[in-house]
């Protein structure tokens, strides 16, 4: 990491194109992620809109090496084969592109055709992440899911025959289930990993059905106790496959990291661009937060008229700057250095109560070296709480 001013030395750093897809063939009733479901997209439409808005950040930041690509969403396999390959086309024209980047398409099991990943191979995407998110068909059903175990074995399995590199994701402390339960079904799914997997704790996010079902008293999760076990478990299996932590919710072998999201986590800059998505711009040396528009038409017709579909483009301080490279950085098990931060330490950190928690082993501190334990990765919201002023 860098100081906030620093931009030679960014110069240096990985640098990444986020494209948000926001279309989906249903919403689930767990996510608050910017998806919505919309037949009959115009696709060529929404591509040269993105298109558009990529130009606009390319002449903010250029010059700039791509070391990163992701599509998420939504469902960016519901993208057309076409549509993925202009935009590549059009990144690589606007910036340089490494030739190792990491080109990341999510997809669903629901939407993965064989044809259309040779395709999306064709066009340079070189790793995929599937949304696979749990391998029993009730818990599948009630998460909103529209594929089977089956289903979503045979995406994984055609993944790994199209692609260098695949993830997937599993969603575990689901209603009803036991540390049991997700010991055995881990136990299955790593059988079929190749070199990443994510691996989520549900939560119920404010504004989504389970919340309203769960407020209701009709929505019993696991207890806290509980799904503290089942993370637990999670470490223990991932680390016995040689699957190792890097961050809170992913674990990978050694070299197998997601590249794109380690631009996020170490704060390194990033263009956004598509319905709701967030970026983070280092502009004539100054970092500027970008949020696009949430509603997907507001989005498009805003880019084709101003060449940007942007609702927030705004500098930040120091201070902020400091705050989100802390947060990010102690999610990964290798933490961050203090004397990076791009603000005085003690504007933002409580020192003293950081040796309170290096003492109650929640916090490492070897030299400026600060890194979350095993112990407080599970709660590290509240010792983030704890330790910011």
């Amino acid at each position: 990491m860098t100081s906030g001013t620093d931009a030679a030395a960014q110069d240096e750093r990985p640098f990444g194109v986020y494209v948000h897809w926001p279309f989906c063939q249903a919403k689930c009733p767990y996510c608050d992620f910017n998806s919505h479901v919309q037949r009959g997209v115009d696709q060529a439409r929404y591509a040269d809109a993105l298109i558009g808005e990529l130009t606009h950040m390319a002449r903010r930041m250029p010059g700039r090496t791509v070391t990163s690509i992701f599509f998420g969403g939504g469902t960016p396999s519901l993208m057309e084969v076409q549509t993925v390959s202009a935009l590549l086309d059009a990144i690589g024209g606007l910036w340089t592109v490494a030739p190792d980047a990491e080109v990341t398409l999510e997809a669903n099991p629901t939407s993965v055709e064989a044809d259309r990943f040779r395709g999306y191979r064709a066009a340079g995407v070189n790793r995929v992440s599937l949304g696979v998110q749990a391998l029993d068909d009730a818990s599948l059903k009630a998460l909103g899911r529209l594929h089977t175990a089956g289903e979503a074995l045979a995406a994984v399995a055609l993944a790994q025959r199209t692609f260098e590199r695949v993830s997937f994701d599993l969603i575990y402390a689901r209603p009803g289930q036991t540390e049991a339960a997700w010991r055995q079904e881990l136990g299955r799914a790593i059988g079929y990993a190749a070199g990443h997997m994510s691996l989520y704790q549900l939560t119920i996010e404010e504004g989504t059905p389970f919340a309203a079902l769960h407020a209701a008293g009709q929505l019993e999760t696991p207890s806290d106790d509980a799904g503290a076990a089942m993370y637990e478990t999670t470490q223990e299996l991932c680390a016995a496959a040689g699957l190792e932590t890097y961050e809170i919710s992913n674990h990978a072998r050694p070299g197998d990291e997601s590249r794109h999201n380690l631009v996020y986590w170490q704060g390194d800059a990033y263009a956004a661009t598509g319905p709701g998505a967030h970026g983070r711009l280092l502009v004539e040396g100054r970092w500027t937060a970008t949020q696009t528009f949430d509603d997907p038409m507001r989005w498009l017709t805003h880019v084709e008229r101003e060449g940007q579909g942007l609702a927030v483009d705004e500098p930040v301080d120091n201070t902020a700057r400091a705050v989100e490279i802390l947060l990010m950085g102690l999610r990964l098990t290798s933490g961050l250095a203090l004397s990076q931060l791009p603000a005085a330490l003690a504007t933002i950190v409580d020192m003293e109560v950081v040796k309170k928690l290096v003492a109650e082993g929640f916090l490492s501190l070897a030299g400026d070296k600060l890194t979350a334990t095993a112990r407080a990765r599970p709660v590290l919201n509240a010792v983030l709480r704890e330790i910011l002023l």
